[in-house]
């Protein structure tokens, strides 16, 4: 089979995707590994389309870096009638998956630079896609900084993960929530935008990468821009409801660009002509 063939088929045929481990996160969100029939060969940032037969299929953000082998890792929130099919679904079953879609991130933006990344919710689930392989080959970049924060403690996603990279040299994680609701927490209250004033950074040297709620982009924006972080060594993954991943159904457009196409990842200087993005 040819690559262009290859491709082709990645974008309009759903591949086999068998479940073979599947992990409650919190009372919405679980954590799934499948097996693929071969690598998928993506991109940190990138996303597949996800499907069940006879029922539909959705947008899922990638959860793990590039690998060479055939799995893939993903957390699916349990929100519409596709998600809820899923959800019953058990070790051993098949999914379909197509794709990957989109921009995605390129590791050599980073390269030789301290980087912070700012996770909101959801968002650190595909901020992990990028989390992951700047970690696995930690001397090629500086300070790592990670701001992670969720509603409530039993929404927190990846914990032990988190724990983990904060024992790592040169590796600071800031674990927050929005309210202890008076369950046991061990981290931060407030929100993600809190501890970015006290940050020692030298905004020369910094490259951050934000993923979360539309609405927490601005104030994280801001943030930035006041410690001086400029607009080109910022970079946002934007949530977004794609439809096809190929840019052709218009329901992810942003004015002249497509979300599935051009993003989901855009660097914040070239979404100064698309205000309506953030």
């Amino acid at each position: 089979m040819s690559a262009a063939h290859d491709t082709h088929e990645a974008a309009f045929v759903p591949r086999p995707a068998r479940i073979i481990e599947v992990t409650p996160f919190t009372d919405r969100e679980r954590f799934y590994r499948l097996a693929l029939d071969r690598p998928l060969g993506h991109r940190p940032g990138q996303f597949v389309m996800l499907s069940v037969l006879g029922i539909g299929e959705a947008p899922i953000s990638i959860s793990c870096g590039p690998r060479e082998d055939n799995i893939l890792e993903m957390v699916i929130r349990e929100i519409g009638s596709l998600t809820q099919v899923i959800a019953k679904r058990s070790v051993g079953d098949v999914l379909g998956i197509r794709g990957p879609f989109g921009s995605g991130f390129d590791l050599a933006d980073f390269e030789g630079r301290d980087v912070l990344f700012v996770c909101g919710g959801l968002g650190l689930a595909p901020l992990r896609s990028l989390i992951l392989p700047v970690l696995a080959e930690r001397e090629r970049y500086g300070k790592i900084t990670i701001i992670s924060g969720c509603r409530a403690p039993d929404a927190e996603l990846y914990r032990d993960e988190l724990r983990a990279w904060s024992d790592l040299d040169g590796v600071d994680v800031i674990r927050l929530v929005d309210n202890t609701h008076h369950q046991p927490w061990d981290g931060k209250v407030g929100l993600v935008t809190k501890p970015i004033a006290d940050l020692d950074i030298d905004p020369s040297r910094l490259t951050a990468a934000l993923c979360g709620p539309p609405v927490m982009y601005k104030f994280v924006v801001m943030a930035l821009a006041a410690r001086g972080v400029q607009p080109d060594q910022i970079f946002v993954d934007l949530e977004r409801r794609m439809r096809c991943g190929l840019g052709k159904c218009g329901h992810c457009q942003i004015n002249d660009a497509y979300c599935c196409v051009d993003g989901p990842v855009f660097r914040l200087s070239d979404l100064e002509r698309l205000p309506e993005a953030l």
